[in-house]
């Protein structure tokens, strides 16, 4: 058996597989037939337990699992991929958070591996990608997501092109009688000191307000000012009027009137190149007039203004908003080469704006004015202009035949004139698929990014 982690991918063990999904909560589990663009053709590319066939495709309740079956010699000659999602029924938890465990195991008809994957982190989503089944070239592959949607079966289903219709409006009731007497909220939200209709005034607070709370310090108020600025040390604040572009997702709160727009990796250039590489930003368009709150797993956020002199290379995951005065491409690392797993591609931004990162934990900036060496995990951005190379650490001796290894590899190189932003740790960057891996071994997570909600 193997175990893949968020993001992996190996080849499908067989042509026809079942994948088993089991969770600790009631879920309903479904498979999404998707195009090259990522959409489904109709409403009947959505396989559930109400609509439980498509060609190449079957659902079943195993009592303990729901079991979807795939033939990839069966799907139309126009599917590239199969989504694997589950969402919960509503009769138990209402996000993930508290919903226990959930497992997807691939099973293959005839000899081979069977592959398994247990999405891990969820925190408010109800409906989650657990995994895709995707074309590559003239083979089949399967990729670990991990992914979801706050919105559970519908956001899911929204993203991919199924129309979800509401729910009727009920029937018009009787006009209400005009000497009604309107109801009163006995415990009316936020309080006020309005004193009540009886004669006796109720005990008065000395300080004449409602509640207490260091929340209420000055510290934890809204900034103020146009444009993208720091909100405390892990947010970030744009003072809307036109357009900014953000990372899929990563809205926490808004208040005015915005409007928001998908946009995946940004064009279709950029998502060809997202598809290859891995690398990219999954991304949406917000438009409108008031305050806009980003955030991205409670990481750091930190503000770097382009004056168009030089470009800044970033990986994809740090990328949390910036300002669409600013472009940016998909670019192999001069000199990495296949050596690094985390810096293969990475955005070069260019123009004049400013742009919103993230890094986990307090960074460091290095002047490279020296020698400057930095672990490839840990280099979240430098200049453009800087030169990259790579650098072997371990000494070639009997330990390094047997396996053994310092942990510090390679490392990127850096010289020119510029700087480094490093973070204190060597993770790579979370929270979506596209931008953790490298090469072609990255499947078409890059080119999902934009409708997986990463």
């Amino acid at each position: 058996m193997r175990t893949l982690a968020p993001g992996e991918n190996t080849a499908l063990p067989s042509a026809t597989v079942t994948i088993s999904v089991r969770s600790t909560s009631p879920v309903n589990t479904s498979a999404i037939l998707l195009t090259s663009a990522g959409r489904v053709r109709s409403d009947a590319d959505l396989v559930f337990y109400n609509q439980p066939t498509a060609p190449g495709v079957s659902f079943q309740s195993a009592g303990s699992a729901d079991v979807i079956s795939v033939a990839t010699n069966h799907l139309p000659a126009d599917i590239d991929t199969v989504a694997i999602a589950a969402s919960l029924d509503g009769t138990g938890p209402a996000t993930f958070a508290t919903a226990g465990s959930i497992n997807a195991t691939v099973t293959p008809e005839g000899p081979g591996d069977t592959i398994t994957f247990s999405p891990t982190g969820l925190t408010s989503e109800a409906a989650v990608v657990c995994l895709e089944i995707y074309r590559r070239a003239d083979s089949w592959k399967v990729r670990a997501v991990g992914a979801g949607y706050d919105t559970g079966l519908a956001g899911l289903a929204t993203a991919f092109g199924i129309e979800v219709e509401d729910d009727a409006p009920p029937a018009d009731a009787p006009p209400a009688a005009a000497t009604q007497t309107p109801v009163t909220d006995p415990q009316p939200w936020p309080p006020h000191n309005a004193p009540p209709a009886s004669a006796t005034p109720a005990p008065q607070q000395n300080s004449g307000v409602p509640m207490h709370s260091d929340l209420f310090a000055p510290s934890h108020a809204e900034v103020s000012g146009p444009g993208l600025q720091k909100q405390g040390s892990k947010m970030c604040r744009v003072g809307l009027a036109g357009e900014v572009m953000a990372r899929a997702g990563s809205m926490v709160a808004y208040q005015g009137d915005l409007r928001f727009e998908a946009l995946g990796a940004g064009g279709f250039g950029r998502m060809m190149r997202q598809t290859l590489t891995g690398e990219g930003v999954p991304l949406m368009k917000v438009s409108g007039q008031g305050d806009l709150f980003l955030a991205n797993a409670a990481a750091d956020v930190h503000l770097i203004d382009l004056d168009g002199t030089d470009g800044l290379t970033i990986n994809g995951g740090n990328v949390l908003a910036f300002e669409p005065s600013l472009t940016y491409e998909i670019k192999r690392v001069q000199g990495a080469g296949a050596m690094s797993n985390a810096g293969l591609f990475n955005c070069v931004f260019t123009g004049r704006g400013r742009i919103a990162i993230t890094t986990d934990g307090t960074p460091v900036v290095l002047n490279v004015d020296a020698a400057t060496y930095a672990d490839p995990q840990a280099a979240v951005a430098w200049s453009s202009s800087l030169h990259t190379s790579v650098k072997s650490n371990d000494s070639f001796n009997l330990g390094t035949l047997i396996g053994r290894s310092t942990g510090e590899r390679f490392t990127l190189a850096f010289s020119g004139q510029g700087f480094v932003v490093v973070q204190p740790s060597e993770l790579p960057p979370g929270g979506f698929v596209g931008g953790t891996g490298g090469g072609n071994d990255a499947g078409v997570g890059g080119m999902l990014g934009g409708f997986l909600g990463r």
